[in-house]
């Protein structure tokens, strides 16, 4: 269930990025608003994840996790460019999440 969790905090973690970024520094309070509300969804359901990992790893995982969602959600919707070096970071994030994971269960 701490994995459901995870990923509910990720999807809303992905939406504070994409809502923060659309606020124009809390001016657009639509918007603003709805970076706090996903804000504090995500951070809820993070809390719920954590009750099973451990706070570094889950905490590493959220963040990573939301950080390459991010960056896909941008390629795809938001016509942000994915260059090979923001690939390779990518990567290298993921590479980075399943190393905490396995070394968080060991």
């Amino acid at each position: 269930m701490s994995w459901i969790y995870l990923g509910i905090a990720v999807v809303f973690e992905v939406a504070v990025g994409i809502a923060a970024g659309r606020a124009q520094g809390f001016k657009n309070v639509p918007w603003t608003i709805g970076t706090l509300i996903s804000g504090a969804i995500a951070t809820f359901f993070l809390s719920l994840a954590l009750l099973t990992f451990d706070v570094g790893v889950g905490y590493a995982l959220w963040t990573s996790l939301a950080g390459v969602g991010i960056v896909i959600v941008g390629a795809l919707f938001l016509s942000q460019q994915l260059t090979w070096k923001k690939l390779l970071g990518v990567a290298i994030v993921i590479a980075g999440v399943v190393g905490l994971n396995l070394a968080g269960t060991a």
